[in-house]
């Protein structure tokens, strides 16, 4: 079978895309990222490894002989590659309903909620695999053990056992097409939909799953599932208990089962209780499941530390809603004495929906001594809407009195960050969907490194070296 991915660089495209090319399907796949110029990324290298040939999204990668063109909620009606596959008569199907037939043939885990999907998922595929029950996986981000055990992406793994762990989206609706063994329900605020909408796609994925773990503490999903199974950080049938957070992770007990996270943040003890949640319906011990998370080294740009130079840290982080934003700010907050933070919106339709809950989330979170930088909003090429700009969250800010700043020129932005930057702060990179915020952490890095220079008196210094002192 031939298979067209429209949009292949998407992470939830790029691993079905990954998944049919493991089970012996012929792959072909397009990108505007291609089309911007962007051919020599490192998940392009892996797809052709796997035989996957891609092209730029302009109809190039379509023949007679494709039998399947997959899209994700992303590509508009315009778009020249489904445009193309319509006049040559190729059956279209939406990712989520490819994901659906996954779903269905197997006895799967979906992993549900506004934030923390991705992490969750891969924690709960950590303990089964740990456990020995040789899970499958699809997730939204990459793995960052699987990559080092499977030489693979990260974001899909292909195991031997009927088990499957998937992150299951509301953004679009397509949580609804899911039917799956058990539904884990993480959390449900305004992102994408209102909330009465989100609470009516929410009612029915609760209805298709045969089992349901809901998070007892989310306002938002109390009407949801009253009779499932619950968990969350102070109370519900599995809780964790004597909480100790700190910069680098949180220790915690569980049903007197002692619990190593390795990663900061309140928001991921509450991601870690719900994998236990689910690992335990599927039969596994909380030792075992301790073990997995202790060694649980997390998933690509969460949380990532670039480096640090002279105890200053570059953090890299998708985070992009208000939530995960103000979880992710919280958790820096642990590790650095100020957090000096840059943020670049992904989604139009966002800013307009929830300027006013990113105005109240970073208000917040940002301290008096620390500072915020937003640039304007990334544009992926597509239809958008007109007059939209992250602007107005800058305005909200600065009318709440938050230390805030403007400027579409990101270089500047660096510039800026890194001559303020001073010993024991946490600089982050917030966003979402650009491939470029890593390489802007990493130059923020290097930026802070040649201002912690310029400030050292000593001779190595002074002629362009670095010197001892500042080597850390």
């Amino acid at each position: 079978m031939k298979i067209h991915f429209i949009g292949i660089g998407g992470v939830g495209m790029s691993a079905l895309a990954q998944l049919h090319a493991m089970g012996g399907d012929s792959v072909t796949g397009s990108d505007r990222l291609i089309n911007k110029g962007y051919t020599d990324l490192a998940l392009w290298d892996y797809l052709k490894n796997l035989n996957i040939r891609l092209f730029p999204q302009d109809g190039s990668g379509l023949d007679k002989g494709t039998n399947l063109v997959v899209l994700s909620s992303a590509i508009e009606e315009n778009n020249p590659e489904l445009k193309k596959a319509r006049e040559l008569g190729i059956p279209v199907m939406h990712r989520a309903d490819l994901l659906a037939q996954h779903v269905a043939q197997h006895r799967t885990i979906a992993v549900s909620g506004t934030s923390g999907k991705s992490t969750t998922t891969a924690m709960v595929y950590e303990i089964l695999d740990h456990a020995g029950k040789s899970p499958s996986v699809i997730t939204g981000a990459a793995i960052m053990s699987l990559q080092k055990k499977h030489h693979v992406f990260g974001n899909v793994y292909k195991g031997t056992s009927d088990l499957l762990i998937i992150e299951a989206d509301e953004s679009d609706g397509s949580i609804v097409k899911y039917h799956p063994y058990l539904g884990l329900c993480l959390n449900l605020r305004k992102d994408h939909k209102e909330i009465d909408v989100l609470q009516g796609f929410f009612t029915q994925f609760v209805k298709n799953c045969k089992k349901t773990i809901v998070n007892v503490e989310e306002d938002n999903l109390k009407a949801v599932a009253s009779h499932a199974k619950t968990f969350g950080l102070h109370c519900g049938d599995i809780h964790p208990e004597n909480i100790r957070a700190d910069g680098f992770g949180s220790d915690f007990d569980i049903k007197d089962q002692h619990f190593r996270l390795n990663i900061p943040g309140l928001h991921n003890v509450s991601n870690a209780t719900a994998a236990v949640a689910a690992a335990l319906e599927c039969g596994v011990d909380l030792q075992t499941a301790a073990d997995a998370l202790e060694k649980f080294s997390g998933i690509a740009r969460r949380f990532a530390s670039i480096g640090s130079y002279n105890h200053i840290e570059v953090i890299d982080d998708f985070a992009h809603n208000p939530h995960k934003l103000h979880a992710v700010i919280d958790a820096a907050h642990l590790r650095g004495k100020r957090v000096l933070a840059f943020y670049q919106p992904h989604a139009f339709a966002s800013v307009k929906m929830l300027t006013p809950e990113f105005v109240e989330n970073l208000s917040q979170c940002i301290g008096k001594d620390d500072h915020i930088w937003l640039t304007e909003v990334y544009y992926p090429g597509g239809t958008i809407p007109e007059g939209i700009s992250s602007i107005s969250i800058y305005e909200g800010l600065k009318h709440n009195g938050v230390n805030a700043s403007f400027n579409p020129c990101r270089e500047e932005i660096l510039a800026d960050m890194a001559a303020r930057a001073q010993e024991g702060d946490i600089l982050l990179v917030l966003g979402a969907r650009d491939p470029t915020l890593t390489d802007f952490a990493k130059k923020l890095l290097a930026a802070v490194r040649h201002e912690q220079q310029k400030k050292c008196s000593c001779k190595e210094c002074m002629l362009g070296n670095c010197c001892m002192a500042y080597r850390k």
